[in-house]
């Protein structure tokens, strides 16, 4: 075995080079470091001190190394947990930078630093080599650039969002081997591309596919860690997933098929905190290589921040870790051409000394980075820290999750407890969290239903959660979702209740699909997907939380074809687009009224009576623009939105109304079982426009 020679200290990670592999660690704290190199089967073969040290950055070059060399890494340094120190050589490490894992996690007493089982276990220090527990690192050559697909580069106005689950979306999907299915290979697949294109849908956003660990608290009651949210890589897509043992191929190709369909494709990526948990939890990778550098820690350095939930909080403060974020953004972004990102509790990345900060150096770093530039950034704008709810306050460039949105649209179809004025904020992008100079309505990703929570079918069947299965008492998930079960908990033959379930949830869709800003809908929810009433389908990999494809071919084809019926509207109709925000104080100079205008029952302007009144839930919303030409497949020049919560139908006298004076024609009804409108009583007969009790209707106009 070759001796090591100094090496490069760039780039970090394990970088093929002409006659050999180059080596490079970052440790601010460290007093030596070892590349452990290993067999095939696991057996480790050689420790090699790595012989150059360049400030913090530990390097080496290994001659005649070739990827596919499995190596980590043991770090030496002081056990001082009461000083935030917790090196322990006897641990093997994993490579931050790594891009390919060999083997899974094997839960064992030895993965931990410390000797578990007694009190203040964590002071202790344990002897143990965890090697043969833990997966080895992989060194891989970079993809090539020469393959690459054009990106589909859909306009914010434009775009879809469809959230999945790798393995959920194909497991159960026929017509495909069974190898291939809850593959990477699988989503590049005609079945489910078709789908998506029939659909309507342009984005597909996968749950996180950074390699993660299924938690030990899990594996001991036989669960998994399903959606994937315990990051223990930033780089390697997890290899569960992976149909052939390439994952990173297999993903590249699967996105590359996306992208010749014009479907982009972004990542659920978790950068706040990582799988170790607190100072109970094992030492895998981070800790072990600089507990003090890589974590925020309390005034105790013992004990760590937890703005997560998770145990333990990342510090992005810390320039080499804000390094490791953005040079995992760029790996996923321009290696393997994802499109964009929606970030996991993203206020903590955001959260400098001082608080949230819309200028914290985490902001700074990804705006001005060039090889980010068009990818495309969401927040999740919460966490469970000091000042962690901060909707609206993300800068410029930022779309954020709405969840405003979501419990609005719940409360005023669901509950009935909520009134107009709320509604009517949501349905114009959200003005009130978005609207400054510097924004537009595209910031608002909209969204009724999301992985975390109950499916659409399930919140108009369910009062309460029922999450038995997951083993923790049933007080995991959320415990208020505005659910409403219409009489009956759970499934039911009911014809009237199903009825008005099935009615319940078109209103849903519809305001979500007819709203300014970004929609999202969640995979399934077209087809009526349940989870029996389990709203946390964290640790549930099975029939339970993958998509039951025969439902779109059942009873439940009505709705999809509704679905359906709803997002071609949205996307041939121009002033459900909008790119600016809509105050009424333009005026349409094709019509010579305003852009925007609310009408009430009966067809006049809204007053404070009509929005806040007791009985006030029917309320006509009218878009007009000055673009359009007389074709159902083109942009129109108008829309009226009759939202009638009522329990009586509602006809709108349009000679009497202050609305334009053009044809008018109904386009989607959610009275009607596939929202076609001309199955319906929802007509624009006589000059009327009626829509029946507890409905939505969706009209048309050209010049």
């Amino acid at each position: 075995m070759a001796l090591l020679q100094q090496g490069l200290v760039a780039p970090l990670g394990a970088t093929p080079l002409n006659g050999g592999v180059n080596f490079a660690l970052f440790s601010e704290h460290a007093a030596a470091v070892e590349l452990c190199l290993f067999d095939e089967n696991g057996k480790e073969r050689a420790r090699l001190s790595m012989p150059g040290r360049t400030g913090d950055i530990f390097h080496g070059f290994l001659p005649d190394a070739r990827p596919g060399l499995l190596y980590g890494y043991r770090v030496h340094g002081a056990w001082q947990p009461l000083a935030g120190d917790r090196f322990n050589a006897n641990k093997l490490l994993i490579d931050p930078y790594a891009r390919e894992l060999n083997g899974r996690i094997i839960w064992n007493d030895a993965l931990y630093g410390y000797e578990r089982g007694h009190a203040d276990a964590d002071l202790s220090f344990d002897t143990r080599d965890s090697a043969p527990f833990i997966p080895k690192c992989v060194v891989r050559e970079p993809q090539s650039s020469r393959t690459r697909t054009e990106r589909p580069r859909v306009p914010p106005a434009e775009r879809i969002i469809y959230e999945g689950h790798v393995k959920g979306l194909t497991r159960r999907m026929k017509g495909m081997p069974s190898k291939r299915q809850g593959s990477y290979a699988a989503l590049g697949s005609k079945q489910l591309v078709n789908h998506l294109k029939d659909l309507g849908v342009t984005t597909l956003e996968l749950l996180p596919i950074h390699g993660f660990v299924d938690d030990e608290f899990l594996v001991e009651k036989g669960l998994v860690n399903y959606w994937g949210y315990q990051t223990l890589t930033f780089m390697a897509p997890e290899g569960r997933y992976a149909m052939g043992g390439d994952a990173v191929r297999e993903l590249s190709e699967a996105i590359k098929t996306l992208h010749r369909q014009g479907i982009e494709v972004f990542l659920d990526v978790v950068y706040n905190h990582t799988c170790e948990g607190n100072e109970l939890g094992p030492h895998l990778s981070f800790r072990g290589i600089d507990n003090r550098s890589y974590y925020r820690l309390g005034p105790e350095q013992r004990y760590y921040i937890n703005d997560t939930g998770t145990g333990n909080t990342l510090a992005v403060e810390h320039p080499r870790v804000l390094q490791l974020i953005t040079d995992s953004l760029r790996f996923w972004y321009g290696e393997m051409q994802v499109d964009g990102f929606r970030f996991d509790l993203a206020t903590i990345l955001g959260r400098e000394e001082h608080g949230f900060d819309r200028g914290a150096g985490f902001f700074d770093a990804l705006h001005q980075d060039p090889a980010l530039a068009e990818a495309q950034l969401i927040a999740e704008p919460w966490d469970i820290g000091p000042g962690g709810y901060q909707l609206g306050q993300y800068p410029t460039r930022w779309a954020e999750w709405n969840d405003k949105f979501r419990d609005t649209a719940r409360r005023f179809w669901i509950r009935h407890d909520l009134e107009l004025a709320g509604l009517a904020d949501c349905l114009l992008g959200s003005g009130q969290m978005f609207d400054d100079r510097r924004r537009d309505p595209q910031a608002s990703i909209n969204f009724v239903t999301a992985h975390d929570g109950s499916t659409l079918a399930d919140l108009v069947s369910y009062d309460s959660r029922h999450n038995e299965a997951n083993g923790e008492g049933n007080r995991d998930g959320h415990g208020h979702e505005y659910s409403w079960n219409h009489g009956v908990e759970g499934s039911t033959t009911d014809a009237d209740i199903v009825s008005q379930r099935e009615r319940t949830r078109r209103n849903l869709m519809a305001t979500l699909m007819i709203s300014q800003g970004v929609p999202m809908m969640v995979a399934g929810d077209e087809f009526g997907r349940s989870q029996q009433g389990n709203n946390n389908g964290y640790c549930q990999d099975g029939e339970l939380t993958w998509l039951n494809w025969q439902l779109a071919k059942s009873d439940e084809k009505h709705f999809l074809a509704f679905v359906q019926r709803l997002i071609k509207a949205r996307q041939t109709l121009q002033p459900l687009r909008q790119t600016s925000w809509l105050h009424g104080r333009r005026e349409s100079k094709r019509f010579g009224l305003p852009e925007t205008t609310w009408l009430n029952e009966n067809g006049l302007g809204m007053t404070d009576g009509d929005w806040h009144g007791a009985d006030a839930r029917a309320v006509c919303l009218q878009l007009l623009t000055d673009t359009g030409r007389k074709s159902i497949e083109s942009d129109c020049a108008g829309v009226l939105i009759l939202i009638n919560g009522l329990k009586r139908d509602w006809s709108l006298d349009l000679s009497t109304s202050a609305v334009a004076d053009v044809e008018w024609t109904p386009v989607v009804d959610t009275a009607v079982r596939d929202g076609n409108p001309a199955q319906g009583a929802s007509t624009s007969q006589s000059g009327r426009l009626t829509a029946a009790a507890e409905s939505v209707l969706l009209a048309r106009c050209y010049n």
